[in-house]
């Protein structure tokens, strides 16, 4: 799977959560480092779509489609 820049998922983060995600910043539970979206690692394609910080790889969000609608953990 492709590696991408985390600015790749702001249309789908937007879905997900209604609101324009590009300014927030998400801290990784693994490593502790805050950084926005677009400074992730974003690996789209396959069953879903998973966000991965950049500095320790740590999955910081995972969006998969379902029958209903779309979903994120």
């Amino acid at each position: 799977m492709d590696e991408l820049d985390g600015n790749g998922a702001a249309g789908l983060l937007q879905e997900v959560f209604g609101a324009a995600m590009t300014v927030a910043v998400a801290t990784c539970a693994s490593c502790g480092s805050a950084a926005q979206p677009g400074e992730s690692v974003l690996y789209a394609g396959g069953p879903g779509t998973v966000i991965r910080c950049r500095t320790c790889a740590g999955v910081l969000v995972v969006i998969t489609g379902c029958g209903a609608g779309t979903a994120s953990t």
